[in-house]
């Protein structure tokens, strides 16, 4: 299973419906907390060039935030991405 990286804060509805939603599946994933850490807040807005949260990546693939996420889910096309062999 690829990595994911989900940028998010405590406070934000969305990210907690996205990482429910990943835990639900038996994900693991990294958890970026960017309203604690100015670095990673600029890391994530050079990579991703939004400053909202959740900013989700499933390996090098930017999925966007929660909306798209569940997207992906209700369309059948989560469960690939998450299980693609890396290229290379």
């Amino acid at each position: 299973m690829k990595k994911v990286l989900v940028y998010s804060t405590r406070v934000c509805p969305f990210c907690v419906m996205a990482k429910r939603l990943l835990s639900s599946k038996g994900v693991s994933y990294e958890d970026v907390a960017v309203d604690s850490d100015e670095a990673r807040r600029a890391e994530m807005m050079q990579r991703t060039g939004r400053r909202t949260v959740p900013q989700i990546f499933i390996g090098e693939t930017h999925v966007g935030g929660f909306q798209e996420l569940s997207a992906l889910e209700h369309q059948g096309q989560l469960d690939p991405l998450l299980s693609e062999k890396p290229s290379g």
